[in-house]
């Protein structure tokens, strides 16, 4: 597209004529130019061209009389050209000879006129037919390509001329035939071209975004990914995926969840659907919370579930802070009989069914019970949902009670974004306050191999989330925890957070 900077959205008008070099025309531009050469003689300038009054632009030529015959005429003119030029001539070489800049030739007047008279008279110039001259002024070039307009239409636009086939849209390179174009900078467009390039898409229904009311082009974009879209979209039951926030366009179906939720292609391809393909992620988690220094020494059950055995684990649970409009992970403290995800569902269309769950009495032996994450998630962001619920884990089983929601959701999502980091690009974690065995933690999680970007950019994505949230426990408290860490480091803020019950002071 061309950049909007240089687009102006305004129309032209062609203009379409006939530039006909008929003969008539070109007898009469030879017969004044011949004429004035004739008759400024004594008026001549220094530099060779005829000074002339505006009476002489009107010169008219006396016909012989259709009673002469053919051979009296062809006398007569002669004879009056053989006279005309012998006076050029005798003109001439009267003055001096210091200005050469603008001479007929170098042989005398007379040869000079015996070669133009048999010119003239030659079976390829016949009578009143001698080859045109175009004085400069008159000629027509043509914009496109460069060649001089001689017969036939032309197109006057722009402040120039063109061949009808030459007058292109810059954008197709077809021809502009309509009598009204678009223009940017200096180069004109089709009005439809100019449309395509100008006026922003839907890339949902992939239908040019329509005017409202005020005459504006209004449409909703996605602040991350930059998905463009109608505001009808936002409320007429186009899909979203729960992962990434991205509607379903029209050319692509997104994989339906059992819970209600969808799926797009990209966060599909790293889902973990069931308890039993989460837990190396959870047990790697641990590994890096052990090499910060920050070993949970109770094995807490970490269970997989659907979005209506969260909400119902929620409600049984007293304490705690929670996410809304929805939370994707819960550390439990109450004793609780879950639903957890056993068997993964298989595909079938664009739905995944057959999902096998199975009933657990969570029972409690310590201040935590268990760890439940929303099923169906990308691999980085259920991740990062467990750094953050096992930070929660962490200051009950260490004594940190009574956080107001600012400081404990703060710190959690703190380690959640940590973990997030040292994934997406562990060149990076060196430059976080740890000690030497969080690095050697985070060097052999880099060893699992490169993302894909397609992963790079959903955890790119998560992260976003986290520093962007605008509540005011999740997305004030990290802005608040982030300060006093990057200040303080993770441990002395800890510390301050045991004995103060808040972050120190900035």
């Amino acid at each position: 597209m061309a950049p909007s900077s240089d687009i102006n959205h305004l129309s032209h008008p062609c203009i379409f004529g006939d530039y006909v070099s008929s003969h008539p025309e070109r007898k009469s531009g030879f017969m004044k130019w011949l004429s004035k050469l004739f008759k400024g003689g004594p008026n001549r300038g220094r530099s060779g061209r005829h000074l002339h009054d505006s009476s002489e632009e009107s010169v008219s030529w006396r016909v012989p009389s259709r009673a002469l015959d053919d051979r009296g005429r062809a006398q007569k003119e002669k004879e009056d050209l053989g006279h005309a030029m012998s006076l050029s001539s005798s003109e001439d070489s009267k003055r001096p000879n210091a200005h050469q800049g603008y001479r007929w030739g170098e042989g005398n007047g007379e040869d000079y006129g015996k070669a133009l008279h048999d010119n003239l008279n030659s079976s390829a110039h016949p009578p009143y037919a001698p080859a045109p001259f175009y004085p400069n002024e008159y000629r027509r070039i043509c914009g496109g390509c460069s060649q001089e307009i001689i017969y036939g239409n032309c197109l006057g636009c722009m402040d120039t001329y063109f061949h009808p086939d030459c007058f292109r849209c810059h954008s197709c390179r077809y021809p502009i035939t309509e009598r009204e174009f678009s223009l940017s900078g200096k180069h004109p467009y089709h009005k439809s071209c100019f449309k395509e390039l100008t006026h922003p898409k839907c890339e949902v229904c992939f239908q040019f975004i329509p005017i409202n009311a005020a005459g504006l082009i209004e449409y909703r974009c996605h602040p991350f990914w930059s998905q463009k879209y109608c505001p009808c979209h936002e409320y007429d039951n186009t899909s979203r995926c729960c992962s990434c926030e991205r509607l379903e366009p029209r050319n692509t179906k997104y994989y339906g969840l059992e819970d209600g939720r969808s799926l797009c292609l990209e966060c599909m391809e790293s889902a973990i659907m069931d308890t039993g393909d989460c837990q190396p992620l959870y047990h790697s988690i641990r590994d890096y919370y052990e090499g910060m220094l920050m070993r949970i020494d109770q094995q807490v059950p970490m269970l997989l579930v659907e979005r209506e055995a969260l909400n119902e684990a929620i409600v049984g649970e007293k304490n705690g802070f929670h996410h809304l409009p929805e939370t994707r992970g819960l550390c439990l403290s109450e004793e609780q009989t879950v639903t957890s995800i056993h068997r993964r569902p298989r595909i079938g269309g664009h739905r995944f069914i057959g999902m096998r769950t199975q009933h657990q009495k969570l029972i409690r032996k310590s201040e935590v019970t268990a760890i439940l994450v929303l099923y169906g998630l990308p691999r980085l962001l259920t991740g990062a949902i467990l750094a953050h619920e096992l930070m929660h884990a962490w200051l009950r089983l260490k004594g940190y009670r009574n956080l107001n929601p600012e400081v404990e959701e703060g710190i959690c999502q703190v380690l959640s974004y940590m973990w997030l980091e040292t994934e997406v690009m562990p060149t990076n974690y060196q430059n976080m306050p740890s000690t030497s065995t969080a690095s050697s933690s985070s060097s052999s999680s880099s060893k699992k191999g490169a993302k894909s970007h397609v992963e790079n950019k959903l955890g790119e994505f998560f992260k976003n989330q986290i520093v962007n949230d605008s509540s005011p426990a999740y997305g004030g408290g990290f802005r608040a925890a982030n300060e006093a860490v990057n200040k303080y480091g993770l441990r002395s803020t800890l510390e301050h957070i045991r004995l103060t019950g808040f972050f120190p002071v900035v």
